[in-house]
């Protein structure tokens, strides 16, 4: 529920999808079983192929396959020509993974945004009710109060905690 009236995400999954679902991702894994993890200094300093790059790989494959005689035998045209079909394979793989990322990020920013906008209204109309007197509601207001009394006036996303916007006893 987010903002009260506005709820783009109102989903659950059952334990069962969310159990396939990462059984498909395990099974995934399994079928790249030569994937490799980078080092944050070699993701940095590792030359990478781009458009421009890429033409210049794929044209010096052709020179190393056609003429095998003037280059060293540790040069293999067949081993440059795998990595360049795993570059184009892992490519695409590449793409569907940051569409299918971006969407599970986003998806999960939005039902953690509107939780949080709803647990902050339920905070203030606590508040509202607590200053009102109504009965019961003091103890939720000041169970919900705790969980600010360590924090910034603001979040780390910029989002107004009830301490820098909700109303305030006197």
């Amino acid at each position: 529920m987010s903002g009260i009236n506005n709820n783009r995400v109102n989903a659950v999954m059952n334990s069962d999808q969310l159990a396939n679902v990462k059984t498909l991702f395990a099974a995934i894994q399994a079928q790249l079983p030569f994937l490799v993890g980078l080092s944050p200094a070699e993701r940095v300093n590792l030359p990478k192929i781009n458009v421009s790059n890429k033409a210049f790989t794929e044209d010096a494959f052709n020179a190393l396959r056609n003429n095998s005689t003037l280059f060293p035998p540790f040069m293999d045209a067949n081993a440059l020509q795998n990595d360049l079909t795993l570059f184009a394979q892992l490519d695409e793989l590449s793409a569907i993974c940051r569409q299918l990322s971006e969407k599970i990020d986003d998806t999960r920013i939005i039902a953690g945004s509107e939780a949080y906008t709803t647990a902050l209204s339920v905070y203030r109309i606590s508040e509202a009710a607590a200053i009102a007197g109504i009965p019961g509601s003091k103890a939720i207001y000041q169970q919900l109060k705790a969980r600010f009394s360590y924090s910034p006036a603001t979040s780390e996303a910029g989002t107004p905690t009830p301490e820098a916007g909700a109303p305030t006893e006197n």
